[in-house]
């Protein structure tokens, strides 16, 4: 009986392991490979770059996506327990209420920072 297990186990395993090894071997052999110089230009279009490669972009552009993929994946785990919501009884409404309390206090920690205001610098 658990031998059987391990087999299953090993062979998702090396599944696992050997699917993307061969999809990207015949990705490798049947690709045309035809460099020429202007495929090692940085755009192959034939445009000269202009100015630097690096760009300085503002910090709080990185603190709006933070904040959106922050709240927006921890809504995402709003919708199965309201699927499940008359199985689960009291109990879980008391745990969303605290779990949904956490992310209020988030946001208003982030409203606080001022990490929500827009300002161009």
């Amino acid at each position: 009986m658990y031998m059987n297990n391990y087999v299953v186990v090993s062979i998702f395993l090396i599944l696992g392991v050997l699917l993307p090894i061969v999809a990207l071997t015949f990705g490798r052999l049947l690709r045309p490979h035809k460099p020429v110089e202007e495929k090692y230009t940085t755009y192959e279009s034939g445009n000269e770059p202009v100015g630097e490669s690096h760009v300085r972009f503002n910090i709080r552009y990185y603190l709006f996506a933070l904040m959106f993929v922050i709240f927006d994946v921890e809504t995402v785990f709003l919708y199965p327990w309201a699927v499940a919501y008359k199985q689960l009884g009291l109990f879980a409404l008391v745990e969303m209420c605290i779990f949904v309390g956490l992310l209020v206090v988030g946001l208003i920690y982030a409203w606080k920072k001022k990490v929500l205001q827009w300002t161009s610098i």
